[in-house]
Formats: structure tokens, sequence, C-alpha cells
């Protein structure tokens, strides 16, 4: 059995970020800010990782993939490069949350509250049962929490910050599930902001 190499990474914010675990314990990532391009670096930047660590593609044991909530054209580019190198790689690619990894590493119980614009977050809990389900609140009616919950996320004034970089927790989270097949899909809570464009359709002409 291969010694377990996993590359995460995430396009679903306005960044392009990926993280490498090497079966010595070492991680290599990288995050680099950007609001557009991210499919046109996504890929190299994959590649400099391996590069970096003396790799190539056929070391890796398994994928994760950021499938959201954010961004609805990021989480598709990670989502289609993840789903493409697991089909080539004969590998799994494993979907990981943007809430999963922002509560990975820290302590339970935790409240993850990430903002979602128009006074909406995107909220998950973890160790605590009424808040286990993913979901979309408004900010300015998220529940009182039992004391001693731990809170993370944008869109809390004053909250824990991420253990890790969402790369390597995508990464690791990702080393721990079962060595199946996945076919990993973007995670939205809220409808695409798309509206039918605002001129009159071609004439077509007989």
């Amino acid at each position: 059995m291969r010694p377990e190499t996993v590359l995460g990474f995430d396009t679903s914010a306005a960044h392009c970020a990926a993280a490498l675990l090497l079966p010595d314990g070492r991680v290599i990532q990288r995050q680099e800010a950007m609001d557009k391009g991210q499919a046109e670096r996504l890929m190299p930047l994959l590649e400099e990782l391996l590069a970096e660590a003396g790799l190539v593609w056929g070391d890796l044991t398994a994928l994760g993939v950021g499938t959201g909530p954010g961004n609805f054209t990021g989480v598709r580019i990670s989502v289609a490069a993840a789903r493409g190198l697991a089909l080539g790689l004969a590998i799994p690619a494993h979907g990981v949350t943007r809430l999963e990894a922002l509560a990975h590493g820290l302590p339970r119980p935790v409240l993850v509250a990430e903002d979602a614009r128009r006074g909406e977050a995107y909220v998950q809990g973890f160790g605590i049962s009424a808040q286990a389900e993913p979901h979309l609140a408004l900010v300015a009616e998220l529940p009182s929490l039992p004391p001693g919950t731990h809170l993370t996320g944008s869109a809390f004034a004053a909250a824990l910050p991420p253990a890790m970089p969402i790369a390597e927790a995508i990464a690791r989270i990702a080393a721990t599930r079962p060595p199946t097949p996945q076919r990993p899909a973007p995670f939205y809570l809220r409808s695409a902001d798309a509206a039918p464009p605002a001129d009159p359709p071609p004439v077509i002409l007989p």
C-alpha cells in the first residue's frame, strides 16, 4: 500500500489555494488572492506544489476539494478539476465543505457562521445537535448558544481564527475519509445570483 499523499485545493472564494500532505508529515501549501482567473491558475499551482515536493501526479493517493458554499463559478472550477484528476489518476476525490474546513482543528462545540452577504450567513454547528445541519440564516437572528460554545467564521465580529489554512484543512479531512470512489459535487445553500439578459433575444430570420 502506497504512503498517503493527499492534495487538497479550493477556489470557492477570492483565492486559489492548495495544500499537499506528504507521508513524512510535511505540508506544502500556497494561497493566492484573486478575484478571477482561478480556472487558469489552479492546475499550474498544483503542478508547482508537486514539483516542490519532488513528486508527480501518479504519486498522489487521494484528493480533497472545497465544494462551497461560496462563489458559484469558483466552486465549479475546483470540483470539475477534482473529478477529472480522480478519473485520470484512478484515486478518490473527497468533497469537503467550507464549513467543515473552517471548523477543522477547533475546539468543540463550535458554531461556524460564514458571511453570505445580504445580512445572511452560512451556518453549521459542530458538537451542537440543534445546529448540526448546514443552513442559511439571517445574521441578526443567529440563535443563542449554550455557554462554552466557540464561534468562528467571517459573520462574527469576534471569532476564533481558523486552526489552519483552508486548503490544508480540506486535505487533512480528505485524508481521514475511506479510500472509496467518490464523486464530489458543488454544495450550494443559495440559488445562483443569475438573471436573464435584459436585451431582447435576436430575431431569427425565416
